[in-house]
C-alpha cells in the first residue's frame, strides 16, 4: 500500500518546478494553467524568484500546489499509483487535486484565496510559530496553557510540536522553554497559523468553499486536521476548520500506518514529511519525487 503525501507552506524555494516543466510536457502545462488562472506568470515566480516575493503567503500558497501537482501528474504518468493520499496543512489542497474532489483551478483559486485570507488575519494580529522539540504532546500542550494566547499548531511526529500564537505570548513560551531547558526553533511566519488567531481568515475563506462541489475522494483522503479518511459532505468543513486547528501529521501517518500503508511519496519540493515520517516509524519506506532525477525512484514501487 502507498501513500502520497504533500508538503506545505516552508516548503517553497526558488526555481521548484522549473526542471521538471523543461523534462515533462505535462509539468509545464501545470504551470501555464496555474498562470492562466492566476493572471499572472506564477510559474516565473516558481523558477526565478525572488524569495522575498515566493515567500509572500499568498503567492507561496498556489506555487506550492501547483509544484506538487506537476510533480504528482509526472509521477503518476511514470507509473505511481496512490492508495491513499495525504497533506500537511496546505498540502491537503493537493492532496484533495490528486484524488479527483478538487479540479486543479478550483484549488488554485482557493489556495490564493486562502493565503490572503490568513496575511491579511496575520497583519491585524500579529503572531509568531516556533517549534519545540523534544517535547511530548501532553507536556507541550501544558506548557502552551501555562503562558496562555499561545496554541499547540502541529503535532508533526513524537518530539515535536509546533506552537502559534501571539507574537509577546509567544515570546513569553520561549523564555520559559529556555528557563527549562527545553529546545525551540523559532519559524520563519507571517501569523499566529493554525491557531484561534487565523479565526477572520476561516470567515474570509468559508464562502470560497461553499461555492465548491466536492467530488468523491478516489483513492481516499485522509486528512491531517482530523487523522482520519474523510468522506465528501465533510471536505469543506476539514478545510475550513483547517485555518484554526493543528495540523496532526504524526496521527495521520499513524493511521496509514495501522491501515497498511508500507511506502510514503512525498511529492513536491523538499524532504521534510519523509523524515516525519522516518520518526513516528523508524525503518519506513519512503521516496521523493520533486526533480525529473527522483522518478527513477518510482522502479522500486510496487504498483498496482
Amino acid at each position: 500500500m502507498i501513500a502520497v503525501m504533500f508538503p506545505g507552506q516552508g516548503a517553497q524555494t526558488v526555481g521548484m518546478g522549473h526542471d521538471l516543466a523543461d523534462a515533462y510536457a505535462v509539468a509545464r502545462e501545470t504551470f501555464e494553467e496555474a498562470d492562466d488562472t492566476l493572471g499572472y506568470a506564477l510559474s516565473a515566480v516558481c523558477f526565478e524568484g525572488p524569495a522575498e516575493r515566493l515567500t509572500q503567503t499568498d503567492v507561496c500558497q498556489p506555487a506550492l500546489v501547483a509544484t506538487s501537482i506537476a510533480a504528482y501528474r509526472v509521477a503518476r504518468a511514470e507509473g505511481l499509483v496512490a492508495d491513499v493520499v495525504l497533506g500537511h496543512s496546505l498540502g491537503e489542497y493537493s492532496a484533495l487535486v490528486a484524488c479527483g474532489s478538487l479540479p486543479f483551478d478550483a484549488a488554485i483559486r482557493l489556495v490564493a484565496e486562502r493565503g490572503a485570507a490568513m496575511q491579511e488575519a496575520g497583519d491585524a494580529t500579529p503572531g509568531a510559530m516556533v517549534a519545540l522539540i523534544g517535547l511530548e504532546d501532553d507536556a507541550a500542550e501544558a506548557l502552551c496553557a501555562e503562558v496562555g494566547d499561545v496554541w499547540p499548531a502541529n503535532f508533526n511526529c513524537p518530539g515535536q510540536v509546533v506552537a502559534s500564537g501571539r507574537e509577546e505570548a509567544v515570546d513569553r513560551l520561549v523564555r520559559l522553554a529556555g528557563e527549562r531547558g527545553i529546545k525551540c526553533a523559532r519559524l520563519a511566519v507571517s501569523g499566529a497559523f493554525h491557531s484561534p488567531l487565523m479565526g477572520p481568515a476561516a470567515d474570509r475563506l468559508a464562502p470560497a468553499l461553499d461555492a465548491w462541489e466536492p467530488a468523491e475522494p478516489d483513492p481516499p483522503f485522509l486528512s491531517t486536521t482530523t487523522a482520519a479518511r474523510e468522506t465528501t459532505d465533510r471536505l469543506r468543513p476539514v478545510l475550513l476548520d483547517q485555518l484554526t486547528s493543528p495540523v496532526r501529521f504524526g496521527a495521520a501517518v499513524e493511521v496509514a500506518l495501522a491501515d497498511g500503508a508500507e511506502r510514503f511519496v512525498e511529492v513536491g519540493p523538499g524532504k521534510v514529511l519523509s523524515g516525519l515520517v522516518r520518526r513516528v516509524r523508524r525503518g519506513t519506506a519512503t521516496l521523493q519525487i520533486g526533480e525529473p532525477g527522483d522518478i527513477a525512484g518510482l522502479a522500486d514501487l510496487t504498483v498496482a
